[in-house]
């Protein structure tokens, strides 16, 4: 009986196989259909061959797709992109099974089991928290396909920047917390360094808002240029000096920088000192007086050369050093003279002489008779004294005539003229009212008036001795004129008043009486008497 029945099932099936691999034979699949299909397949149920080749199970995975092909899941598959498209075993029926009645759903998902990461949206970091469900990001009666997978859509809530950013929100988030932020600013054309590194984001970006967000220094730090006083008169460029490690560090080298290196006090001044405009507009001079005008005691009268002078060390200070830098060396009372004792107008276009009479002309007490050579009887330490060597001249002066002032003998402003003879400067000193002649220097010498050195005895026919050597001068020499007294009439010419003889014995006293004294009388005479 169970072999019959066997027997029966087996001619059954091979009928059926026969019929199904019939064209014709098209009612008789309801015979083996083994279930009814889902509502979405029921037009496809009158003809297996919608959904099967016979003797040809492979082929059922491409009559799916070539139902489905118009749909993501083949694009998918095709692709391997997707959930479809990461199947080791993506046969259709492996997961939909058809054929278990119409209202069943053969598409449902096993969310407990159903790995996310076989999708396009691994679930990591707080995605993949238990507390976060499917519906959480796939909203009821929708796709799971056609979940979102951009985080603005689902964290459009959570955007403080309110769109501000876009919505490629992992540029700077990540999945682990929404307020970790992992953007690397180096990657922009801004990036950030020194301080900047340890600022919050809002501090620069106002109201969340990052694009257009100014990069000029000036935009962020306009109160702390005023805190330095600029007041945005040196311009909106504040890197050209200022460095983001610190606002009061500056990176400007006006040495390396600049053709003006800073030296002594400007080294030392404030940049608003020099700089009272904007940087970057105002062309400042480099020349001293453009900014020292006010401290040019000169008034513009030495020129605007002040370097030439002056130094950066000190106003005061005068590197000039007129014995170096010129032909004229200062000696004397010249060296503590202030320069515009001389240089009465512009120092680099006034050419001022060099001889003394081009400043001394109102000292020259001469008034230009003796000429203009005045260091050939001056020098620079003194006017009043003079250093002409009357040595040279042909009135070499001895004795106290080295010590008498030249006015004493050159009355006149003049020197050529003045004389030699003694009698011109000496008349009033002149004791024998030129009864002696004008030869003053054949008995007296420039010692002392008082010394006389003329020796009778040598230089004249008349010996004095006895108590003629005792004898003025004038004694003798009565006349002004007669140097040489006549000596024909003998004694009786000076004696007469003395001769008790009255001329009885003639004129020759000598032969009877001595010059120590008158009275005395010669003892051979007395004999001869």
């Amino acid at each position: 009986m169970t072999r019959r029945i066997a027997t029966s099932l087996l001619l059954a099936a091979v009928a059926t196989l026969t019929m199904a691999a019939r064209a014709d034979l098209g009612p008789l699949d309801a015979l083996v259909l083994p279930g009814k299909v889902i509502k979405g397949h029921a037009a496809l149920e009158n003809d297996c061959k919608n959904c099967h080749t016979p003797f040809k199970k492979s082929a059922q995975r491409d009559l799916c797709l070539a139902c489905h092909d118009h749909r993501a899941v083949a694009q998918d598959i095709a692709a391997g992109r997707g959930y479809h498209g990461r199947l080791k075993d993506n046969t259709c029926s492996v997961c939909h099974t058809d054929h278990k009645g119409r209202d069943v759903d053969i598409v449902k998902l096993d969310e407990a089991r159903f790995d996310h990461k076989a999708t396009d949206f691994a679930l990591r970091g707080a995605h993949a928290a238990a507390k976060v469900k499917c519906r959480d990001c796939h909203s009821p009666g929708a796709k799971f396909r056609d979940a979102p997978s951009d985080c603005h859509v689902c964290h459009k809530k959570d955007d403080i920047h309110k769109g501000g950013l876009g919505k490629t929100c992992v540029n700077c988030h990540d999945d682990v917390s929404w307020k970790n932020v992992r953007f690397d600013h180096s990657k922009t054309d801004y990036p950030l360094d020194g301080r900047h590194i340890d600022v919050e984001c809002k501090a620069c970006h106002v109201d969340n808002r990052y694009k257009a967000t100014p990069k000029d220094c000036y935009s962020c730090h306009r109160g702390d240029d005023d805190k330095k006083g600029h007041k945005g008169r040196f311009g909106k460029k504040c890197q050209s000096c200022h460095v983001t490690e610190g606002w009061t560090l500056t990176k400007f080298d006006h040495k390396r920088d600049t053709k003006y290196p800073l030296l002594g006090k400007h080294a030392r001044a404030k940049c608003s000192a020099c700089h009272t405009g904007d940087l970057y507009q105002q062309k400042l001079g480099t020349a001293c007086i453009a900014c020292h005008e006010r401290d040019d005691t000169h008034k513009g009268r030495f020129g605007k050369k002040c370097e030439s002078c002056h130094n950066e060390r000190d106003w005061t200070g005068i590197r000039f050093d007129h014995d170096r830098d010129t032909k004229y060396p200062l000696l004397g009372k010249h060296r503590p003279l202030k320069c515009d004792a001389c240089h009465k107008d512009d120092a680099y276009k006034e050419k001022l002489g060099t001889a003394c009479i081009a400043c001394h002309l109102q000292d020259d007490a001469h008034k230009g008779q003796e000429g203009k050579k005045c260091e050939s009887c001056h020098s620079e330490h003194s006017w009043t004294k003079a250093v002409f060597d009357h040595g040279l001249s042909r009135f070499p002066l001895l004795g106290k005539h080295a010590k008498v002032e030249c006015k004493a003998c050159h009355k006149q402003p003049t020197f050529k003229d003045a004389s030699t003879k003694c009698l011109d400067c000496h008349e009033k000193d002149d004791s024998h009212k030129r009864r002696l002649g004008q030869a003053c220097e054949q008995c007296h010498n420039a010692r002392d008036w008082k010394q006389w050195s003329f020796n009778h005895n040598e230089r004249s026919q008349f010996r004095l001795d006895g108590a003629h050597e005792r004898l003025d001068c004038h004694a003798c020499h009565r006349q002004p004129v007669k140097h040489k007294i006549e000596l024909a009439g003998g004694c009786v010419s000076c004696h007469e008043a003395d001769d008790v003889h009255a001329g009885s014995y003639g004129a020759y006293c000598e032969r009877c009486h001595f010059t120590s004294s008158f009275k005395q009388i010669k003892t051979r005479m007395r004999t001869l008497q």
